[in-house]
């Protein structure tokens, strides 16, 4: 399959899970229908951004990997025929819960999950109270539209899981983001497309937007959208989506590119791991 086209979403949390839910399944409809085959959904895409405050009472969004919000998505994958990133709040047990994205296949076989290496702990962003860090390392996924890997958010400011993606043969990263105005911005341009340039491949990243102020209230954020695709040497595929509205973002990705760009900056070919020995120094 050369040309791959691909779907991100990024909508507002209207109040309650039953909602999120149904307009996540329409969005998904209208992919399919503008003719999608892969799709991915912004981050903890069935609630409300919960890191804003540390409330134990967000632990009930968690469900296992294989729970109704995977099976209910999973089906609509099979019945779509579309390649499904579904970034949930996963419980592997009472009391251990992760940010996980599940890969479901577009014949709605559930392949795996990646779960969010990095946790930050900063002002409105507490994820160190829900989740423990990623143990499941950097899969990649072979797909119906290919060898697809994920990232989630705060992963996107460490280089070394972009390539450990690249060395796994990924050929679309798909990062989905909770991501706010203020430090981040400037490294939302930049990161990405230099983590698609740098490793020969598609980067795919959806992002919430709008205020949770019907959750959160004086403390919500704005999360900023503007969802975009980059190719293999770093260059947006179409415009980045709004940085106010509800936008569902359609993109056709070349695959051949990823040859090219990697025939063209022989990075692979040249990197020196004998001399990297402290990157995992502790």
């Amino acid at each position: 399959m050369t040309t791959v086209r691909a779907a991100l979403t990024q909508v507002s949390w209207p109040g309650s899970q039953a909602e999120m839910l149904d307009k996540h399944e329409g969005l998904a409809r209208k992919a399919a229908a503008e003719g999608a085959q892969v799709l991915c959904f912004q981050e903890l895409f069935h609630g409300p951004y919960f890191g804003i405050v540390q409330d134990a009472k967000y632990y009930r969004y968690a469900e296992p990997a294989d729970g109704p919000v995977v099976q209910r998505f999973a089906a609509l994958a099979k019945e779509l025929g579309i390649v499904s990133v579904l970034p949930i709040y996963e419980e592997q047990q009472p009391g251990v819960y992760y940010n996980t994205a599940v890969v479901v296949d577009a014949d709605g076989t559930v392949l795996g999950s990646y779960r969010k290496n990095h946790i930050p702990h900063v002002d409105r962003f507490w994820e160190k109270f829900y989740f423990r860090p990623g143990n499941l390392g950097w899969p990649v996924f072979e797909t119906a539209v290919g060898r697809v890997g994920v990232t989630i958010c705060y992963d996107r400011h460490f280089p070394e899981g972009w390539r450990a993606l690249g060395l796994g043969g990924a050929e679309i990263v798909f990062n989905p983001n909770a991501s706010k105005p203020g430090l981040s911005n400037r490294l939302w341009e930049l990161e990405q497309p230099t983590a698609a340039a740098a490793n020969g491949y598609f980067v795919c990243v959806p992002n919430r937007v709008g205020r949770e102020d019907n959750e959160y209230g004086d403390q919500a954020v704005d999360f900023y959208g503007t969802s975009y695709v980059v190719d293999p040497r770093g260059n947006y595929v179409g415009d980045r989506a709004s940085s106010t509205d509800e936008e569902l973002l359609v993109r056709d990705l070349d695959l051949s590119l990823v040859r090219e760009a990697r025939d063209e900056w022989q990075f692979y070919r040249d990197r020196r791991p004998d001399a990297y020995g402290p990157l995992v120094a502790p």
